[in-house]
């Protein structure tokens, strides 16, 4: 059984960001992309606040997020990396089957990393994710070295959309044609 406490809480800004674009994004009509809600069984409750301070997953979880952009499925998941090396180990092969399923059904599937000491987005397609992870079965490294990624993905940020993911769609449907 995984337990969940206050590290649970860690991402929560860059989902808060996430969510902000989100809602911009569907009251322009470009998007409709909602939060997925990981369920959750409470242990504890703090009798004050009515915080929970422990609790259990009922389940392992997919991805953060899925919904539809100009008619066309996506779901991603939201990541955080303090350094310039991202774990694989930070995405779980439930995750990335459940993608590449979605994938075959005619989505899109990818990553939203944000390295934060450089405060900076990056937009993972599922496909370049999979090379490393092939890599890493074959005995190579476990991780990936930010150098290693596209420069074209990295997300600018503009003063309309906190986090621009929807650029990064752009540019992956462009790659995919």
């Amino acid at each position: 059984m995984a337990t969940w406490n206050s590290r649970g809480l860690r991402g929560s800004t860059l989902e808060d960001l996430i969510n902000r674009t989100a809602e911009q994004y569907r009251e322009k009509g470009l998007a409709l992309i909602q939060k997925v809600p990981t369920p959750i069984t409470p242990i504890n409750i703090d009798k004050e606040s009515r915080h929970i301070t422990l609790a259990y997953f009922e389940k392992k979880s997919t991805v953060d997020y899925i919904g539809a952009v100009q008619g066309i499925p996506v779901c991603f998941d939201a990541k955080e990396c303090a350094t310039d090396s991202f774990p694989l180990s930070n995405v779980h092969d439930h995750q990335a089957d459940f993608m590449e399923d979605f994938e075959k059904q005619g989505g899109i599937a990818f990553f939203l990393l944000y390295y934060t000491a450089r405060d900076v987005y990056y937009y993972l397609r599922l496909c370049d994710l999979q090379v490393f992870r092939k890599r890493a079965r074959g005995g190579g490294r476990k991780s990936f070295k930010i150098e290693e990624l596209n420069p074209r993905y990295f997300l600018k940020t503009n003063s309309f959309y906190f986090v621009p993911f929807l650029d990064g769609i752009q540019m992956d449907l462009e790659d995919r044609d």
